[in-house]
């Protein structure tokens, strides 16, 4: 994770991140105490109106491939999320993860100049670590619950707390 991180510092990219399962995963592997999970994606996000061609997302995880070939990067720029999402413009990235599924998804982590790790997380840190899967005030409930579905996350991690649509809107 730390070779993963350092890479993406050294991109030097405006507000750039590394989030989602990433960090979810992992927290959840140590609280369940088992081997890490397999990444299927290491989801890349930044943020800079400069740079609005979708294009330039492929050149940086095309620069990505060339530096570890056996990561699938996926590049976003949060700039330009809220048109697939149908959302107003995003005011940088941690205001664009707070449109993301869930609470414990919606945190991205960095390293500082410094080297250390600094972190955004527009709903906090409880739910990731008291393993509470809850949907984000921002995020659609029918596609929240198909995510819980074809995730299957509780077969995987079965500590975890799935919580509802209906216990969302109570």
């Amino acid at each position: 994770m730390m070779n993963i991180l350092s890479i993406i510092k050294n991109l030097d990219l405006n507000d750039c991140w590394v989030g989602a399962g990433f960090v979810r995963n992992k927290i959840w592997d140590v609280k369940h105490q088992m081997a890490p999970t397999a990444l299927n994606d290491v989801d890349v996000i930044y943020f800079d109106c400069n740079k609005l061609d979708k294009q330039e997302d492929l050149l940086i995880e095309e620069k990505l491939k060339l530096i570890d070939f056996t990561i699938n990067w996926s590049v976003k720029n949060q700039a330009l999320m809220h048109t697939r999402n149908g959302h107003t413009p995003y005011n940088d990235c941690n205001h664009a993860i707070s449109f993301w599924p869930e609470t414990a998804t919606a945190i991205a982590i960095k390293l500082s100049m410094e080297g250390q790790i600094q972190y955004i997380a527009p709903y906090g840190l409880d739910d990731l670590f008291n393993l509470q899967v809850r949907p984000t005030p921002n995020f659609n409930l029918d596609t929240y619950q198909r995510r819980i579905e074809d995730k299957k996350w509780k077969n995987k991690w079965n500590k975890l707390v799935i919580h509802s649509m209906d216990e969302e809107n109570l």
